[in-house]
């Protein structure tokens, strides 16, 4: 028999409002509208929201550990005459297609610290879902009911795809009277098969794989890839015990509230039991180089809820491989002095990025052949240098040559992404706002992170003089990048002297009569540039000499 839905009753909005869905949709056109980050079914109001945050409960006391909020800026307040009663069509930013209709209830400042201490268990920026908060979050959210008038539109594995109705009615055509569901991030090998089907053989259950194909944690494997490696280790499971479907659904990494949320999802979904492994859904180390939560923080909390739940939890075994016997077993069954083997997943990653060997024991060989369809080897992986200084300090000169050098070792396209080629319309780059400026770094890092992305070699040479402007390029690259997000920041930082005395475009004589503003070593500071990996000065060294160094420190990294 089906697991009973989380609160007794299964809310599918979609299909409650399917009967007002043309006068939602004809309202919807004339609506003000906020276009969604991210599709969601509901939106807290304060009550709710607070409840959730200091105890893990709706203002009805319903257990729910996770904030699902809207959030909007004080411009958008303003703007769109947002306040109690109002009703706002919400969209989809891919296709600006309505999506459903709030009724505001109320709109309210969150003390998003708070949030971050109880919710992710610390202010850190080092957790990505705090940097998130910080920096992506606006200021207010906004609470109300939701009508639905349409789920978005999924382009990709539509098969693959269910609603919780959906799934419930699948198990129950198929006579499946006790779920297993196994939550995954990550590519699935050897060992993840061994797990699930033991914990389904144990309970005479069958398996329902069940991975997220929405926002994970950065630097984590694409959902393209991670899904043909699902449907090829499908193939391994025993004939019928398996079924693997897709969760929309966006990773916080909260480690024991997400155990908590996850248990709900699966149960709603139809699951009776539910893994929940060693640091589930955990950010790794935080600032001070320690783990954000305890290795069994995740399955104390859901075991302290298991009656609101009524979902079964199974501890996640660790498992490991015997040579001696060709099989995996849980760690703590293994006999003492017997040989075992494992791979750690920065092992793997590391021999997916060198081209290294992955032994069949560790993957299955159709697995180990998608891995390595997205993540090629270092030498026909992209990459992206990135120089940056003072006007005049060299950093274009050292740029072009530099693209004329790797273009002669060819095995890449190379592009050069310069200011002034890319903005002609602007006499200089000190004529924008901080503002543009910030926003042009930003298309900059986009541009460079999509070309790396598909293998090139990009030399990338603004002036980003402020150090959160540098991060945030850094950060584009290496999370936007797949393959490609190797990131190389080298500070050209040739002395201002030189550079005012060598202003052939005479920019610092402008700046000092202030004809112009905004530059960096005369109205502007030009921050201390933060842990590059390279510190060059054309008073000290040729630009020949500059690009060998730049050369030898890709060809260290294996790049060339």
């Amino acid at each position: 028999m089906a697991n009973a839905p989380h609160g007794g009753v299964l809310k599918d909005l979609v299909a409650r409002d399917e009967h007002l869905r043309d006068n939602l949709k004809a309202e919807a056109h004339g609506l003000p509208d906020i276009v969604l980050t991210e599709p969601l079914e509901g939106f807290m109001t304060e009550a709710d929201y607070k409840g959730v945050v200091d105890n893990n409960r709706l203002a009805d006391g319903v257990l729910f550990p996770m904030p699902i909020t809207l959030d909007v800026s004080r411009e958008d307040i303003d703007r769109l005459s947002i306040a109690s009663g109002s009703r706002i069509a919400l969209r989809d930013p891919r296709d600006d297609q309505p999506l459903a209709i709030i009724t505001v209830e109320d709109v309210y400042r969150p003390d998003q610290v708070k949030e971050a201490i109880e919710v992710f268990g610390a202010d850190d920026p080092a957790h990505p879902s705090v940097a998130y908060l910080r920096n992506k979050v606006k200021e207010y959210y906004i609470g109300g009911k939701v009508q639905a008038i349409q789920p978005p539109t999924h382009f990709d594995y539509v098969a693959l795809r269910f609603t919780p109705a959906e799934l419930r009615a699948h198990f129950k055509k198929l006579a499946w009277r006790r779920v297993v569901a196994f939550q995954t991030r990550n590519p699935m090998h050897r060992a993840h098969r061994e797990l699930t089907v033991r914990a389904a053989r144990q309970r005479q259950a069958n398996v329902l794989i069940h991975p997220v194909v929405g926002l994970t944690k950065p630097g984590d494997v694409d959902h393209y890839t991670r899904v043909r490696v699902y449907e090829a280790i499908m193939a391994k499971y025993p004939n019928g015990m398996g079924h693997l479907a897709l969760l929309p659904l966006a990773m916080r990494m909260a480690g024991p509230r997400e155990a908590v949320w996850h248990a709900i999802i699966r149960k709603n979904f139809g699951a009776t039991h539910f893994i929940v492994g060693r640091d589930h859904a955990g950010p790794g180390k935080n600032s001070q180089g320690k783990d954000f939560y305890g290795p069994y923080d995740a399955q104390d909390l859901v075991m302290k809820y298991h009656e609101e739940l009524q979902i079964e939890m199974v501890p996640f075994q660790q498992m490991t491989y015997l040579p001696s016997t060709d099989e995996y077993q849980p760690v703590d069954e293994v006999p003492k002095g017997v040989q075992t083997l494992d791979i750690s997943g920065t092992e793997l990653r590391r021999r997916l990025k060198t081209g290294a060997p992955i032994p069949d024991w560790f993957s299955y060989d159709a697995v180990v052949k998608t891995l390595r369809e997205s993540y090629p080897p270092r030498l026909k992986q992209g990459f992206v240098v990135f120089l940056t200084g003072l006007h005049g300090s060299g950093k274009e000169s050292i740029a072009k040559a530099l693209q004329v050098t790797l273009n002669q070792q060819g095995g890449r396209s190379v592009t050069l992404l310069l200011g002034d080629t890319i903005r002609p319309e602007l006499d200089t780059p000190f004529s924008t706002t901080e503002e543009e400026h910030s926003k042009n770094l930003q298309r900059l890092a986009f541009v460079a992170a999509e070309l790396a992305r598909a293998g090139a070699a990009v030399i990338l040479a603004p002036t980003a003089h402020k150090q959160a402007a540098r991060d945030a390029i850094k950060d584009t690259i290496l999370h936007q990048a797949g393959p490609g997000g190797n990131f190389f920041g080298i500070h050209v930082a040739t002395p201002l002297e030189h550079c005012e005395a060598n202003d052939r475009k005479g920019v610092y004589a402008r700046a000092r009569k202030g004809e112009i503003r905004g530059v960096p070593g005369v109205d502007e500071t030009f921050e201390d540039f933060e842990r590059p990996q390279l510190t060059v000065d054309i008073t000290k060294q040729n630009v020949p000499e500059i690009v060998h160094s730049i050369v030898l420190l890709l060809e260290t990294d294996s790049l060339l």
